[in-house]
């Protein structure tokens, strides 16, 4: 049988380790685009196939995934969209981990009208959040509430800021200040990033805080759950000097002058943060989830809760959010290239959770990976 081709678009700390393990079998042939030589440098030492390549052209994204079968998205958020859009006018089933702050769901009659799966926000959370949201919801007679609380952070905490990133600092900042979007008693409450802190006891972590985000993503939209929430995890301090960059101005998009030069205050904070942020030789991190679905099942009511505790792989090197988010996606990657999934259009998370051999499918992917969910029932 003829090989499928897969291509990834983005190589970086998350790219890299998802073309790595869709290549680790043989079962695909691989190629990892990016605009960075020293991005695909992983790649091409795996003897992945590579192309030095500017993603932020719509035209050349459509010439890249013409010759593949299927395509990874996994550029940074501010070109998540249009490069979607490029992969399905061009008429390719894609698993998509751009987390772009549109709508994904503008581009569902386009999907629909090529014949294309599209896998929006397919990692950790939003993704298998939502997937495991999906699930249960589809297990429950009538679901209650749905509460997420999901965050990744380094093993050592270094002042002053106590946290790492794996991916775009740029898509960090932006938990930070997009709107957090939650439902309560069935009606859609904005609130602003970083509101209504609390304090989350993780056993084998530590006591971390708590605050709004906008995780919930499509989810907002499309179960029916009275009462729905997602909330981003941080080593305690974290949220108020957060704030106070915010609050100051620092995360503006409005260009200021300084010195007769234009500056968006948001780039000048990236590019200080980012080399505080990024993980240096030796530093290892950890991915934490919760998510906890209440409701009712044959009159019982029933509460089911999935945690995630992940950490560094010391053996392949790769990082837990990689991990977690990467191979959640590569699992959906092979998910469609064995037929297993054909539902054409924007397809969120949570409906590949309504389908229970496609849920277990990823499951065991994961577990393969040594990253394993945990699951309990109880009743309340």
């Amino acid at each position: 049988m003829k090989k499928q081709k897969i291509i990834v678009l983005g190589a970086g700390l998350i790219g890299a380790p998802m073309a790595l393990d869709l290549a680790a079998k043989g079962e695909f042939v691989v190629t990892a685009a990016d605009i960075s030589a020293e991005s695909l440098a992983r790649c091409a030492a795996a003897s992945i196939g590579t192309v030095q390549a500017d993603l932020s052209d719509p035209e050349k994204v459509k010439e890249l995934v013409a010759g593949h079968d299927l395509a990874l998205n996994a550029v940074p958020g501010f070109l998540g969209f249009q490069t979607l859009r490029a992969v399905i006018e061009a008429g390719k089933d894609v698993v998509d981990i751009a987390f772009f702050p549109e709508d994904p769901f503008m581009l569902d009659e386009l999907a629909r009208k090529k014949g294309v799966t599209a896998v929006v926000d397919c990692g950790v959370a939003p993704g298998m959040s939502n997937v495991l949201v999906g699930y249960a919801h589809h297990l429950l007679d009538r679901t209650d509430s749905a509460l997420i609380y999901v965050g990744g952070l380094p093993e050592r905490r270094v002042w002053p800021y106590e946290y790492k990133a794996v991916f775009s600092p740029l898509d960090v900042i932006e938990e930070y200040i997009r709107p957090a979007r939650y439902v309560e008693n069935g009606k859609l409450v904005v609130r602003p990033a970083l509101s209504d802190p609390e304090f989350v006891n993780i056993p084998g972590v530590s006591t971390l805080e708590a605050f709004n985000s906008d995780g919930l993503r499509t989810l907002v939209h499309t179960l029916d759950i009275p009462n729905m929430k997602e909330k981003t995890l941080r080593y305690p301090g974290h949220i108020e000097k957060i704030a106070v960059l915010r609050e100051s101005g620092f995360f503006g998009q409005e260009p200021v002058e300084v010195h007769g030069m234009r500056v968006r205050p948001l780039d000048l904070t990236a590019r200080l943060l980012f080399p505080q942020w990024k993980m240096q030789p030796g530093d290892t991190d950890l991915t934490v989830m919760r998510v906890t679905v209440e409701g009712e099942k044959e009159g019982a009511a029933l509460r089911h809760v999935y945690e995630l505790l992940d950490r560094f792989d010391e053996s392949s090197g790769v990082h837990s959010m990689a991990r977690t988010t990467g191979y959640t996606a590569t699992a959906a990657v092979r998910l469609l290239a064995r037929g297993m999934y054909s539902r054409k259009g924007i397809i969120a998370p949570e409906f590949i959770g309504e389908e229970p051999p496609c849920v277990e499918f990823l499951l065991k992917e994961l577990a393969a990976r040594g990253v394993v969910y945990k699951h309990r029932l109880e009743k309340i």
